[in-house]
């Protein structure tokens, strides 16, 4: 789970950063960020259950 959160973080600031830098691809900035979200949340209940 851990390296799962890890992977999608890592490509949520890819992706953001390609949307920031591609003005064309204005849809990558809006995936990035849904995808930092996710990263978050599944960060967030791994470290809810463990405590």
């Amino acid at each position: 789970m851990t390296s799962l959160a890890v992977i999608l973080l890592i490509v949520g600031i890819v992706l953001l950063l390609l949307g920031v830098f591609v003005e064309a691809a204005k849809f990558l900035l809006w995936i990035g960020i849904v995808i930092i979200v996710i990263a978050i949340i599944a960060w967030l209940l791994r470290y809810i259950r463990r405590s």
